[in-house]
Parts: structure tokens; C-alpha cells; sequence
């Protein structure tokens, strides 16, 4: 009997998760279809799922209109850079929260972490301003500067959490064996931290690729990554949705490539300490 009912609820919750899987994904299936329609197909009400005319004509006026791969060669220099720049400053922050804490030490988390809260558009002008006197509106140093900071707290509030499951013990021993404080955290801490970090690694790369308001508001044409390049094709003449589910796909379609190949690597971080 309690096998009965073990199995019904295997199959009771199997059914739920591929029910809101099918959910979560379908809205990226219907631009992907989409993105194969004429525009007159793309608008057709009822809506056509699969009968429909074929035609790739989208992606190559895409293409024809904008510069894709410059636009993503932008993507990756930001998203990829400010990543690794917020590592850089955000482990010795966590080690130094997680293994020499203070009374403040849960304050100035919870203080960074409020910083999250704050609606950008109340720091759009004076970082327009200093963008605007430093020259480094529409450059791709200034994206990575900003969307470091913005993601910052994040970056932070992660590590810290992973460190905290790492034993204090092991880095006294290393002290004890003589090692300094930048050995310590680059050959002690850091490759006991592997999960952790990569997911947060992975994390802060989808998390800046995706960024758009800022992008949009600190860029013009140089610097601009793929978010700019989807928002291009809405015009005051109306939405071309079969070319801007095709510009969507193509913008989209990196980033999900790298979530689908990094996926276990992904939850094995974000569980990291889970499970003692």
C-alpha cells in the first residue's frame, strides 16, 4: 500500500513538472515558430501553431539590416567581462565576510543587497552625467563597469553563502603551514569553491547578457550588445513580430546554448552545501 501510494505521488509530481517545464518553455517555442512566419502569419488570428508557410526570409533581412555579430561579440565582452571583474572584487569581499566577520558584518550585506531594490531609472541621470563627462557613454569599458556594480551585491551574497559551508579549520591549517593571505583564497579556498563559483560565474553571465535598461540608456551603436539589437526592430511604425521573434531567437539562442551545456554544473553550485 505505502508503495502505491509512493508511486502514484512520483508520477502525480512527475506530471507537474513537466506541465510547468511545457509552461515556462512554450513562450520561447511560439517566437521560435514565429520567427519562420511572414509577418501576415505572424498576426493571423486564430493563431497558426505549425501550418503554416515556412521561410527563413526573417533571418536573412535580419541579418541584411544589422550587424548581428557585432552585436554579439559586444554581448560577450560585457556580460563576459563584468562577470569576471566582479569576482575579482567579490571573493576577497566574501572570504574576508564569511571568515572574519564583524558586528557589522550582516548589515553591510543586508545593506548591499537593498541596493537591488532601488528602481534604476533613480540612478539613470547622474550615471548618464558622469558616462557623458568621462566618455565613456556608448563604450564597452563603461557596460562593464556598470553592470559589475549593478551585479555586484549578487555576486557577493552568493559566495558568501558558499563559503560559509566551507570549515574555518582548513584555511587555519593553511596559516599554520605558512601560507599567505593571497594563497589562502587562490589555492585553499578558491578550488574548494569551484561549484559555487561557476554557478555564480553563470549566474551573473545570463543575468548581464539579458540586461537591457541599461544598455539601452548608455548606448548607441558602438558599444551596443544584443538586447539593443532586439529592441531595433519596434518602431514607431508598429512591431514586425515574425523579424522580431527572429531577432529575438538569434539573440537568445547563445545564451541558452551555454545554460543547456552548463545546466548540471549549474544546480550542482546552487545546491553546493546543501546536503551535509
Amino acid at each position: 500500500m505505502a508503495r502505491n501510494v509512493s508511486t502514484r505521488r512520483k508520477v502525480v509530481m512527475t506530471a507537474v513538472a513537466w506541465v510547468i517545464a511545457i509552461l515556462i518553455f512554450f513562450p520561447i517555442l511560439w517566437m521560435f515558430l514565429t520567427s519562420f512566419k511572414s509577418e501576415a502569419d505572424a498576426i493571423a488570428s486564430p493563431p497558426q501553431f505549425l501550418f503554416f508557410h515556412w521561410t527563413t526570409e526573417n533571418y536573412v533581412e535580419v541579418q541584411s539590416r544589422s550587424d548581428y555579430f557585432r552585436h554579439f561579440f559586444n554581448s560577450v565582452v560585457i556580460s563576459f567581462g563584468s562577470t569576471l571583474l566582479g569576482l575579482l572584487i567579490a571573493v576577497p569581499a566574501a572570504w574576508a565576510m564569511a571568515f572574519s566577520p564583524t558586528k557589522r558584518t550582516k548589515d553591510v550585506l543586508m545593506w548591499m543587497l537593498s541596493t537591488k531594490m532601488m528602481p534604476p531609472v533613480g540612478a539613470l541621470i547622474p550615471i548618464y552625467l558622469m558616462f557623458r563627462n568621462t566618455g565613456l557613454l556608448d563604450s564597452r569599458v563603461g557596460l562593464v563597469v556598470v553592470l559589475t556594480l549593478i551585479d555586484l551585491p549578487i555576486i557577493v551574497w552568493m559566495l558568501y553563502t558558499y563559503f560559509k559551508e566551507i570549515p574555518g579549520e582548513i584555511l587555519e591549517a593553511a596559516r599554520m603551514d605558512g601560507a599567505s593571505l593571497s594563497k589562502e583564497i587562490i589555492y585553499v579556498l578558491t578550488p574548494m569553491a569551484v561549484p559555487g563559483i561557476a554557478s555564480t560565474l553563470l549566474l551573473n553571465i545570463i543575468l548581464a547578457w539579458n540586461e537591457a535598461f541599461w544598455t539601452l540608456n548608455l548606448t548607441a551603436s558602438k558599444a551596443a550588445p544584443l538586447t539593443a539589437f532586439i529592441a531595433s526592430y519596434s518602431s514607431p511604425e508598429g512591431l514586425f513580430y515574425a523579424k522580431l521573434s527572429a531577432a529575438s531567437t538569434m539573440a537568445i539562442a547563445p545564451i541558452l546554448i551555454l545554460g543547456w551545456f552548463s545546466q548540471k554544473q549549474l544546480v550542482r553550485g546552487l545546491t553546493f552545501g546543501a546536503v551535509k
